[in-house]
């Protein structure tokens, strides 16, 4: 007996017991395993069972069926692997004898009943996860303390990010080994990592890719072939973003916000997990392009990389001076992080909580008749509510990584600054006064309380 289980999209989480013949999938009625997104055909794929091997088919989709990131017009299904129609990523696998929702050609209408409301409280299993993870941020910290010395609250927002499925925008001067941070991470969390040096004469199609014209030598028929960038990967490391004009900026903009990208009026996903961490040189700006808002708002977290301890700097001068040979271990994959996106996407959060978060940011606005004194004197414009949304993931994410069940105002606190920093815009006042984001956020967080017992 196989499962297909649903990992993303508004069918997310929902699993499939089917025994064999030939099922359909796609956005018809008539299918026997319905997936209700834009990106699906109306008959998109259908699944197999021929001599005891599972085969899945592309039906000639519009968007393609994709098993580990590759386009396949028609592949076996051996083993447990990734099969993405359209944007719809989900697993199979083809020897599976758990419970799950049963499916044959017989029992269509099981498929057929509307998903269950979400519940408010957790199953065991997921309990389970949560309490786990803070063991396995513990060995991910000391795999990465290996190569990175120091550091340990950049690390803490990058995996709050990554769990959260944030982009990151990363600030510091040279030589503050944010690429090797970003690289190493890759290898531990075992993701599929590419690096794109932004440069003036960078192009769009330098990132996403373009259409090559062949020729077929026997009959001399011309067609176009979509030669892939390197934005098809998990993690994308955008180095110096800022150096590279607004065109090519904006090359990012639909594989950050839908993680597809769209060449000749043809859609592309992009494999999950997919994350982009950017760098930028607060120093140098001359020959730079500085980000839209459009696109800062984007970035899920802005992080400050700074200089090291003194015996940090000392550690580090040491250990890169010898000849070493570090062996990292691979803790998590691909698709153990698309589970924990969704385990934190599950976790319940108090209405006191968000009514906190939302309260912040709404403080941020020196429209806001609320708003302290110094927001209205020295802000210019505030942050919207994407910065609440991302509070209260991040929020999320961090108490899941640290094994707990319950997201709380500290949680807010720790990432009020990543999230807001590059949502602040400070008025010539501010700037004349050398009052930055930063200075604003640690006095808004001094001067917006908690909710009290009667508000919860």
């Amino acid at each position: 007996m196989a499962k297909l289980e649903i990992l993303e999209g508004p069918d997310a989480g929902r699993k499939y017991e089917i025994e064999g013949g030939r099922l359909i999938i796609g956005r018809g009625d008539e299918c026997d395993i319905r997936l209700n997104q834009g990106s699906i055909s109306r008959q998109h794929a259908v699944l197999d069972y021929i001599g005891g091997t599972w085969y899945v088919e592309d039906l000639g989709s519009q968007n393609g069926v994709f098993i580990e990131g590759e386009k396949v017009e028609r592949a076996p299904l051996t083993a447990a692997m990734n099969v993405q129609f359209g944007t719809i990523m989900a697993a199979f696998d083809p020897d599976f004898g758990g419970e799950a929702m049963s499916l044959t050609m017989d029992s269509v209408e099981a498929e057929e009943q509307p998903a269950a409301e979400p519940e408010e409280v957790m199953d065991e299993s997921a309990i389970a996860e949560v309490r786990d993870m803070g063991r396995i941020y513990a060995t991910i910290e000391q795999e990465f303390g290996q190569v990175i010395i120091g550091q340990r609250a950049v690390l803490e927002e990058l995996l709050v990010a990554i769990a959260a499925g944030g982009h990151v925008l990363m600030i510091g001067l040279p030589g503050l080994a944010k690429t090797l941070m970003v690289s190493t991470l890759a290898k531990i969390l075992r993701l599929k990592f590419k690096r794109i040096q932004f440069t003036p004469d960078l192009m769009p199609s330098d990132i996403i890719g373009t259409d090559v014209l062949e020729i077929d030598e026997e009959t001399g028929q011309k067609t176009f072939r979509f030669i892939r960038g390197p934005i098809f990967t998990n993690l994308l490391l955008a180095d110096e973003i800022n150096r590279t004009p607004p065109k090519t900026q904006a090359a990012l903009l639909e594989a950050m916000q839908e993680r597809q990208v769209t060449v000749a009026n043809h859609v592309f996903p992009l494999p999950p997990p997919f994350f982009v961490l950017a760098t930028q040189n607060p120093l140098e700006q001359e020959g730079t392009y500085p980000l839209p808002e459009a696109q800062l708002d984007r970035f899920m977290f802005n992080i400050i990389v700074d200089y090291p301890e003194a015996d940090e700097e000392e550690r580090i001068v040491a250990a890169t001076t010898r000849k070493q040979s570090i062996e990292l271990r691979q803790v998590l994959s691909a698709e153990n992080i698309v589970a924990l996106q969704n385990t934190v996407r599950e976790l319940p959060v108090s209405d006191h909580v968000v009514k906190y978060a939302t309260r912040l940011v709404r403080m941020t606005r020196p429209k806001c008749a609320e708003s302290p004194q110094f927001i209205k004197d020295y802000v210019h414009c505030g942050a919207g509510p994407r910065a609440a949304q991302f509070l209260i993931l991040g929020g999320k994410a961090r108490a899941v990584l640290h094994g707990n069940l319950n997201v709380s105002c500290d949680d807010i606190k720790a990432l009020a600054r990543p999230v807001l920093r590059h949502r602040l815009f400070t008025n010539f006042t501010a700037d004349s006064e050398g009052i930055g984001p930063d200075d604003l956020i640690s006095q808004l967080l001094e001067a917006v309380p908690e909710p009290d017992q009667n508000e919860y």
